[in-house]
Formats: structure tokens, sequence, C-alpha cells
């Protein structure tokens, strides 16, 4: 599969991806910019942008509507929302795909992870995302860019995923990752989230150490080496990953990726998790005995 083939075909440098603009075939290119505080994406975007690239929203184009009742606060998207987002912004059945973020890569992998679990074979994030386009100088244009609308159909099951029973059975018969912050994990404080603490027999690994002090991500060499600490070796198939809404989660797919490590997300994550006050809780640093 094409993230299989390499660091390279899932990451791009702010040099490279200027080359491809430039080129006689250019890339469809996305920004994702988004976070829990400061200014919204949109504004963040008409700000200043690489020039022709089209705004997502993360909110509305690659999540459906939250229900607190179950879900999670950022649930896919159905097939059909996802179509129509990535037509609007020009994406093709065949489109070369770049998408950027802040150098956290969170709404970049959350974009990345959607476009791939939708069957489209050709996406790739830009490392350290809009801040590295910044500091190596490249161009920025502001206000909207115009665009042809792309044929881009959703055809589900690209990427593999779990639900809260499937996250459970994961934690108990492979290895479960929870990427959150690790006093988030600990239950010692929820900024969001009713509930805090854990899925029972989850690990932490905070998605914030995939990505080094300069922004880019961290070399497929130093991931295995952190994934290994926590058990994992490439190859491996029954691992999977949440976070508080399955976005920073993504991230941490993405970084597995690259590490040569196949997980699925649960994209519900911990806001899904806690939607049911029945399903069991673990606190502390350990992961707990799996449910």
């Amino acid at each position: 599969m094409f993230a299989r083939l390499g660091r390279m075909t899932i990451l791009i440098s702010a040099r490279e991806l200027h080359a491809e603009l430039t080129s006689g075939t250019p890339p469809v290119v996305l920004d994702v910019r988004w976070g829990l505080t400061g200014p919204p994406g949109r504004e963040r975007y008409d700000a200043g942008h690489i020039p022709g690239a089209q705004f997502v929203d993360l909110e509305t184009d690659l999540s459906g509507p939250a229900d607190p009742a179950q879900g999670g606060r950022h649930p896919l998207p159905d097939p059909d929302r996802f179509t129509a987002a990535m037509r609007r912004v020009g994406v093709g059945a065949s489109s070369s795909v770049v998408v950027y973020g802040e150098a956290d890569g969170y709404g970049a992998a959350r974009a990345w992870w959607c476009l791939r679990y939708f069957g489209h074979p050709a996406v790739r994030v830009l490392d350290g995302g809009f801040p590295a386009w910044v500091a190596a100088g490249l161009p920025v244009e502001t206000g909207a860019t115009d665009v042809t609308p792309g044929d881009f159909e959703a055809r589900p099951g690209g990427m593999p995923l779990l639900d809260a029973v499937a996250a459970a059975e994961r934690a108990r018969d492979g290895v479960l990752l929870d990427a959150r912050a690790a006093e988030r994990y600990r239950g010692e404080t929820e900024p969001i989230d009713p509930v805090a603490g854990h899925i029972p027999g989850a690990v932490n690994a905070p998605a914030d150490e995939n990505v080094a002090p300069s922004g880019s991500f961290r070399t497929p060499e130093e991931l295995r080496a952190r994934f290994a600490a926590l058990g994992l070796k490439p190859g491996e198939s029954r691992v999977g990953v949440y976070c508080g809404s399955g976005v920073s989660a993504a991230q941490q797919v993405l970084a597995l990726e690259l590490a040569g490590i196949r997980a699925a997300l649960y994209v519900g994550s911990w806001s899904d998790w806690v939607s049911d006050r029945s399903r069991p809780i673990a606190t502390g640093p350990d992961p707990g005995e799996p449910s």
C-alpha cells in the first residue's frame, strides 16, 4: 500500500513541496490548521497560507456531528459528507494530495488518516507543517484561492478502525496506546471530557513525543526505538491507538506507520469511551488490568 513504501511517501519537506508546486503536475494542497486553543483554523488560513492551498475544517469536514451519547467529540464524517468536502477543495480520484497543519501534525494527520480510510492512495503530510514552510522562506498568500472541483468518491475501509468493544479487546490481546499527555492518562486532570483516567490495559505514549524539538517528525529509527521501548516492533498488527477524540491519535498512527507498524485508530477515543458510564476506567501510571 502507498503508506508502506517508506517515510518519503508519507512525509514531504517544505522545499520538496515547493518544487512540486512549481512543476507541471502540482499536488492538491490542503490547509488543516487546527487546535484546541488559539485562533480558529480559518482565521489562520486567511492570514496566510501556502499558495494554492485550500482550507479544510477539521470540525466540519473531517468529523461528523458530535454526539455526547456515542461517537465522541470528533466522530468520522459519513462518506457522502466527506466526498462533498473533498470534491469542494479539488481532490480527485487520481490527485496527489499534500496536507499540512501546525508543527504538532495533529490536524494534518487527521486529514491524512481520513483520506486514507476513505480510499485515497496518494496522501502526504508536510513535515513540520506551515511553520516549516515559513521558516524555509517560501512564499505565502492570503485570501481564498479558486479551485476546480474534484471527483473523489469516499469508499470506507482503507485503514483499520476500532470501536469501544474492539479497543477493549486490543488492550487484552495486543497493545492499546493512549496518545494523551501523561497527566490525563493517570487521571490527575481532565480539561475536556467529563471523566479522567484511561482504558484499562492501555499503555501511555504521548503523541507530542513523536515530534522532535525542530518541529519535524522524529526519524523512523528514533520512532522504532521509541515504540520498541513500549513493546512494539515493525510488522506488529495488533496495535490500537486512542486519545481524547481521535485527532492526536491519528498523528500517532502516522508515526507508527513511519516506524513500520500498522495501527488501528479508535476514532471515538476517550470521549466516546466515557459516554457509557458502565465502561471501566483505570487511573495511575500503570495500565491496569484489561477489562
